[in-house]
């Protein structure tokens, strides 16, 4: 079985120029994820059949698909059923260095992605696993002029609010970054309607792959997980550690856009159902009826009875996301597809700089007799 693998090292990003993009896109859009684990799988297949079912016109988009190596050559029944829903994956790559501070291998796989898409797709959607399509996303197809479509972050979190003073922590992570007080804005959190600095939901990023915003997320993402000041902080303050990494994606866009590239997408986009029950907000987030894709963040890993009672929308979406999410709560197998054969043989893309556009390499697997369904 061959698989496409687009692998760019991190070092190669900074050399793969906005300027490349070629004049002829192939493709109106591009969905895009990054998986890290097992359970992140499941997801992934929910998401892509989603598209497949719901994203009207743009259904049959292309899905990229970016793993970490283990789970490359792991034994997941979940991988032939994602393939065949058509996706591609490739291998996410990140610095040894950055994986101490969680969910850092999203940020170097996002720039592979939009390298990979300059010139192949007029837009890039980068997703987390965790989204659901209702309807088809017409906004995603930016205006002239708009080079990025965003959410704010659903809670302020480390955020300070807009009219604060800076504290050691963003004044350093400013520095750093060389953000200017000129460049700031105030933005509103979804859940809570604070007023804060800008605090781009990394979950949500639709871009155009030529103006290369998410590969300068990867090279502003070092100016801060290499200062040893900033890591002792994020060692002190678990929260930091974890959301550092939209700290660079927030100078990163700052730094790079101007504001008038940027477009805020409406709330029909990344709707985060059920986050009070998890998180905690001033509002709930109940009703389905104009959503167009929905986060569930872990909701489902454990349900309570009767969730779907409390959701309100179109039946037949709320029937099916009863229906799809019903085996993330089970903890139970989905089973193995046939075509997740034992051996695998990926191609690769190698960094321009190697001067071999494409390396090969065969994984197999070991043990992998089918399971049953529902073991």
């Amino acid at each position: 079985m061959i698989r496409k693998m687009g692998v760019l090292g991190w070092v190669s990003l900074a050399l793969v120029s906005a300027g490349a993009a070629s004049a002829a896109v192939r493709t109106e859009i591009v969905f895009a994820t990054f998986a890290e684990q097992e359970s992140d799988l499941a997801r992934v297949r929910i998401m892509i059949e989603s598209i497949r079912t719901f994203a009207g016109r743009f259904k049959d988009a292309p899905v990229w698909v970016y793993l970490t190596e283990g789970l490359l050559a792991s034994e997941s029944e979940h991988l032939g059923e994602i393939e065949s829903l058509g996706a591609e994956f490739s291998l996410g790559q990140a610095p040894e260095e950055a994986t101490w501070f969680y969910l850092s291998r999203k940020v170097f796989a996002s720039a592979q992605a939009e390298a990979e898409a300059a010139g192949k797709a007029a837009i890039l959607v980068w997703m987390d696993v965790d989204t659901v399509f209702l309807q088809e996303p017409g906004e995603f197809l930016l205006p002239k002029g708009k080079s990025l479509g965003y959410r704010p972050v659903m809670h302020r979190n480390i955020s300070p609010l807009y009219e604060e003073p800076l504290d050691e922590f963003w004044k350093r992570a400013y520095g750093n970054m060389s953000i200017q007080e000129s460049l700031v804005f105030p933005m509103i959190t979804v859940a809570d309607g604070d007023r804060i600095r800008p605090y781009f939901n990394a979950g949500c990023l639709v871009v155009r792959p030529e103006r290369g915003v998410l590969r300068k997320w990867a090279e502003t993402f070092p100016l801060l997980y290499k200062d040893p000041v900033l890591k002792e902080m994020c060692r002190q303050d678990e929260r930091k550690r974890i959301f550092i990494h939209q700290v660079a994606l927030s100078g990163a866009i700052m730094k790079h856009l101007g504001r008038e590239e940027m477009l805020e997408l409406s709330n029909r986009i990344n709707y985060p159902i059920f986050f009070r029950e998890m998180f905690g907000a001033k509002r709930d987030f109940h009703d389905i009826g104009e959503a167009v894709t929905i986060r569930y963040e872990s909701f489902f890993d454990n349900p309570p009875p009767g969730w779907d009672k409390t959701l309100t929308g179109p039946p037949d979406r709320i029937a099916w996301l009863k229906k799809s999410w019903k085996k993330l709560g089970t903890g139970k197998s989905w089973g193995r597809s046939p075509k997740c054969h034992p051996s695998f043989i990926f191609k690769f893309r190698n960094p321009p700089s190697s001067g071999v556009p494409y390396g090969y390499r065969h994984i197999e697997r070991q043990n992998h007799s089918p399971r049953a369904w529902w073991e």
